[in-house]
């Protein structure tokens, strides 16, 4: 079979996941067509505003896929078959159902942000917790998501647009986003910004189809098997490597903001789902070029270290494009991260005001809150890129696992298949406990083997923790537990 086959039959697996156990997810979280959204219940015309099905669709896939379904899978296509594995198999399994938990969650909580959501399920401590890991994480990602784009830009314009310019005009922009009602500036142009998006992803496939077809996978001897460069292990580390296109945590302080647009229940499937299988795909596409456009996995680690991920983007875009094919494609690229840093900014806006019951109704109530933490986030950009990302990788998955787990307990207590989102749960805390364990930077620098008994171990106590308190009732639940309460999803 020709390695180009590969990759349809990943294709299709992503397909068939969505259709298949998108709506085995939906069903047991009981979704309610008939129920009224925050949209329609909350309306103010700045934050809940309904908007049509395919621009909230559009803008949920804008919001979560930021420069992570690039740059984290051209890293992990340095493991070969390994990245291939998690970004199916973690998007269907994993990362469609984080997000459609968070969403949906949030829709039932009235539009309520991931601190509440995680705290409605997990109790008090962990809702005080979540306040501040999660602007933490936002103001990262806000930061890490104004660095990259601004330096692709730098290389396609002239030398006086240099990358303070387009850091200041992207800070700009974003500050903008942040301030205005959702539906002025992300509604009006994010159709238009994805459009390009779709181009950079189908094009760059195309072309591969086209003009490399024999070549694909040429890095990979078989599937299965370690190749990379530095022998680093496989797990812990393509399991945080690769987050956006298959698991990301980030993804849940932004399902929020599109469950205050969504006019029904039943688009959630849709919505949150499919956005995070669309992800995925994004991210297949891009592990997909690192193994067939470089010659093996040093010929990748060599344009990593020439210029890091942004490199091989620009050197493959331009080959596999031509030079006008490559422009438009990078500014798909471009366009990720810019359209997750703007809602990054503004869950954090709306998560501050939530966590001191400010409303952002009024313009000023909005600049208290907006104009500090920008100020903060300009602080952030002076540190070195590397170590802001390294640690927005872990606390990224942290999060993810932290709200899977909510979902966790949300399904239990209603006596539904809690399993879809305990699965995961436990093994994502094996991840990244064994990550900060080993990470020999900003970790414990741990030997792997031990650090991995360590994350196992972890992750055991951590699922018979919940076992045993998941079931508890808690106090903070706004949406009682009644009888009968597990009649629209399946039984546990």
């Amino acid at each position: 079979m020709p390695k180009y086959m590969y990759f349809i039959l990943a294709t299709i697996a992503l397909v068939v996941g969505y259709i298949v156990y998108g709506a085995l997810v939906s069903k047991i979280f009981g979704a309610e067509p008939s129920r009224p959204t925050p949209a329609k219940t909350m309306a103010d015309g700045v934050d809940y505003v309904e908007m049509p099905l395919w621009k909230v669709w559009l803008v949920q896939l804008l919001n979560i896929a930021g420069v992570g379904p690039v740059f984290g899978p051209i890293l992990g296509a340095l493991w070969g078959p390994a990245a291939l594995w998690w970004i199916v198999i973690g998007t269907i399994f994993a990362g469609a159902v984080h997000d459609f938990m968070a969403g949906m969650l949030s829709v039932r909580y009235g539009g309520a942000n991931v601190p509440a959501i995680v705290g409605y399920n997990l109790g008090n401590f962990a809702k005080q917790f979540m306040r501040v890991f999660a602007v933490v994480l936002l103001i990262l990602v806000g930061v890490v998501f104004v660095a990259a784009p601004a330096a692709l830009l730098a290389k396609l314009t002239p030398d006086y647009m240099n990358l303070v310019f387009w850091v200041c005009v992207i800070f700009a922009y974003y500050f903008i986003a942040t301030i205005m009602p959702i539906d002025k500036i992300i509604g009006n142009f994010y159709p238009v910004f994805g459009a390009i998006l779709i181009f950079m992803a189908l094009g760059v496939t195309a072309m591969m189809f086209v003009s490399m077809p024999a070549e694909f996978y040429n890095s990979v001897d078989s599937f299965s098997g370690n190749t990379h460069p530095g022998h680093l292990p496989i797990f812990p580390l393509v399991f945080i490597t690769i987050a956006c296109g298959a698991l990301s945590g980030f993804h849940a302080t932004q399902s929020p903001l599109m469950a205050r647009c969504m006019a029904n229940e039943k688009l959630g499937k849709s919505v949150f789902y499919g956005g995070m299988v669309a992800e995925g795909f994004i991210g297949l596409v891009w592990a997909t070029v690192g193994m067939t456009f470089y010659h093996g996995p040093d010929a990748l680690n060599a344009a990593l270290a020439a210029g890091g991920p942004g490199n091989v983007v620009t050197q493959s875009c331009m080959g596999l494009m031509g030079e006008f094919g490559g422009v438009i494609a990078i500014l798909g690229v471009v366009i990720l991260p810019i359209t997750s840093g703007d809602t990054a900014f503004r869950a954090a806006r709306l998560t501050l005001s939530e966590a001191i019951n400010f409303s952002q109704k009024a313009i000023i109530p909005r600049l208290y809150i907006a104009v500090p933490m920008f100020l903060v986030g300009i602080f952030l950009s002076l540190i070195d890129f590397t170590i802001i990302w390294r640690y927005f990788g872990w606390a990224n998955q942290t999060l993810a696992t932290i709200v899977l787990f909510a979902g966790a307990a949300y399904l239990r207590r209603r006596d539904r298949f809690h399993w879809i989102c305990t699965v995961p749960a436990v093994f994502m805390t094996a991840v990244c406990v064994s990550y900060i364990c080993y990470e020999p930077t900003m970790g414990f620098k741990m030997a792997i083997d031990y650090a991995n008994i360590i994350g196992i171990v972890c992750a055991a106590a951590a699922f018979v923790a919940f076992m045993m308190l998941g079931r508890k009732p808690l106090p903070y639940d706004p949406e009682p537990i009644h009888p009968g309460s597990h009649a629209s999803g399946m039984k546990a």
